[in-house]
């Protein structure tokens, strides 16, 4: 078969897994198979490829059918400017987190801002902020020693810091009090009992997606120590689900010291992040 029909294939065999881009899922696994980009695949002859494509492409396929993730299978995620190492045991970021991540680059702070990213996982928005900031300090911070793992190999090269701590900690680096620029966070939110597809059931951490019976028992820490880090005129934006927008806006208030506080949406046009700003005079109770 030529490589078209070898894609054609596969596309339909994803599909009929339940594969919502199956096309695109073929096409990527063809060529990481062939060591090529996607672009180029249009390019290519059956007989240039490696002797070995066509067994490794099926092998590719078959774990995808099984709802593998595909990042898993390249081993790698796209997050905005930056691709990330992932596999089992770490988060992998997703599209719907780029709208944080855009708010976040938009913000006017100061060349040497100081940045925190909570919960970061394979340090998506921690290396993608010292990316688009490079003079700034950036701090990832996460408990889960698998997800750090790929974090340090994410983070060579750009200078952000990672901390091992759980960020429901009270007393959570005392040394950034009223020192932090902007704070953004992607914690686990996902209300327990959800139903979810395979790529994410089976194969996130259970520990990166899930936030108590309502999905909030992590949030209301970051706020308050958001509160507690950020100067005034610092910025937070916290990520949570689609089903507690106005829950993540109230814990933002109960933490005090805020004000413009705004539900915002993704790229779907779901409530999906709240961003709030360190008041310069307290007027508002602890």
């Amino acid at each position: 078969m030529s490589l078209r029909q070898l894609i054609d294939h596969a596309a339909a065999a994803l599909a009929d897994a339940g594969v919502g881009s199956a096309r695109v899922d073929a096409e990527l696994l063809a060529a990481h198979a062939a060591g090529t980009d996607r672009g180029r695949l249009s390019l290519t002859r059956i007989h240039d490829l490696p002797a070995d494509f066509a067994a490794r492409y099926d092998g590719l396929v078959a774990e995808r059918v099984k709802r593998v993730p595909l990042q898993h299978l390249v081993g790698t995620a796209a997050f905005g400017p930056v691709q990330l190492a992932v596999g089992p045991g770490v988060f992998v970021p997703r599209p719907e987190t780029e709208a944080l991540l855009e708010w976040a680059m938009a913000q006017p702070l100061r060349p040497d801002a100081v940045i925190v990213d909570l919960c970061t996982g394979s340090g998506a928005l921690a290396v993608a902020l010292a990316t688009h900031r490079p003079s700034a300090r950036v701090i990832g911070v996460d408990d889960s020693e698998s997800a750090l793992a790929y974090a340090r190999r994410n983070v060579a090269g750009t200078g952000v810091e990672l901390v091992a701590a759980d960020v429901t900690a009270r007393d959570l680096l005392p040394e950034l009090d009223g020192a932090v620029d902007l704070v953004v966070a992607n914690p686990p939110y996902i209300p327990d009992g959800a139903v979810l597809q395979p790529e994410v059931a089976d194969h996130d951490p259970a520990h990166a997606l899930f936030g108590g019976p309502d999905g909030m028992t992590v949030i209301p820490a970051i706020a308050a120590l958001a509160r507690r880090w950020l100067r005034p005129g610092g910025r937070c934006a916290v990520e949570h689900d689609d089903t507690t927008s106005p829950q993540t806006v109230a814990a933002f208030v109960t933490a005090g010291g805020f004000d413009d506080i705004t539900a915002r949406r993704d790229l779907t046009g779901r409530l999906r992040f709240v961003t709030a700003t360190r008041c310069h005079t307290e007027v508002d109770s602890p």
